[in-house]
């Protein structure tokens, strides 16, 4: 893994080695940590330093695209893209979404995703142990896990409700959309925090709207987005899945969760049983 940033914001040194002057202003959402400095957003670095130069390698040669804006990384004077743990890119307008973009958030995730169908798969994602990748693999059945108490019950129901899915071509996509798509006036949205997983791109918008049932209040009309997609109800499922399996991963050395979670996945459940028979 990278090494961690020593310090809440990046020191002198650190700006000195992007060529970089100003001071750092904290910045909201993502996993926290991320500071604003002039036009640029400082954050730590997440995964191994191959895995960050692979994002910034494919940031810097994604072709630009009337569908969205991306932040491009800054390296410093010296080629590197991190810094005593921290990494540089571009400061993009916008605020983040989903409530009152849902359909945008969509069709921008199907802009971004087509850019990147034709790059291969990084074989990092192989070697990934965060409670995200392991909770993509149990989603799909090609890992096995136990979850806390408070979710087992309604993880024992998705994983009967879970069924076979036609084989369908897998490729580069962005998992969390949901909170990661900005929106400017006279501006194209912007995705940041790119979180790579190998899937097909119908399960990164099954993620989206997961994640509008159980934490925003989707309207039950938009729940059929995809409902063209002959899989759309298993997608949901896989990433209810998903969402629960990380969220177990991420509870703590007590294994206890008490914030209402588990009744919100049983809720989403529903919703999506009621969509359509599985």
């Amino acid at each position: 893994m990278t090494e961690q940033p020593s310090t809440t914001i990046p020191t002198p040194a650190v700006l000195d080695a992007f060529g970089v002057k100003g001071a750092a202003l904290p910045l909201a959402g993502g996993q926290g940590g991320s500071v604003r400095v002039g036009g640029l957003v400082f954050k730590p670095a997440e995964g191994t330093d191959d895995e960050v130069e692979w994002a910034a390698s494919l940031f810097e040669t994604l072709a630009p695209n009337r569908g969205f804006r991306i932040p491009l990384p800054l390296r410093a004077s010296d080629g590197r893209c991190i810094v005593d743990g921290w990494t540089a890119s571009e400061f993009l307008t916008g605020e983040g979404g989903p409530q009152g973009h849902w359909a945008d958030v969509l069709s921008t995730g199907r802009a971004f995703h087509a850019a990147l169908r034709d790059l291969p798969r990084p074989d990092f994602l192989d070697r990934q142990r965060h409670p995200w990748a392991v909770a993509d693999r149990v989603a799909w059945g090609e890992q096995n896990i136990d979850v806390i108490n408070e979710f087992a019950a309604p993880f024992s129901t998705l994983l009967k409700l879970r069924q076979p899915v036609k084989q369908e071509a897998a490729q580069l996509i962005h998992g969390d959309l949901t909170g990661n798509v900005l929106f400017a006036p006279d501006e194209v949205p912007a995705v940041i925090d790119f979180s790579p997983y190998w899937r097909p791109p119908v399960f990164a918008e099954a993620i989206v709207l997961a994640d509008g049932l159980l934490w925003f209040g989707l309207p039950s009309s938009l729940l059929a987005a995809s409902s063209d997609h002959r899989d759309w109800p298993q997608m949901l499922i896989r990433a209810l899945i998903f969402r629960l399996v990380a969220h177990s991963e991420n509870a703590g050395p007590s294994r206890q969760d008490h914030d209402g979670e588990p009744e919100r996945y049983v809720r989403a459940i529903e919703a999506v049983v009621n969509l359509t028979a599985l």
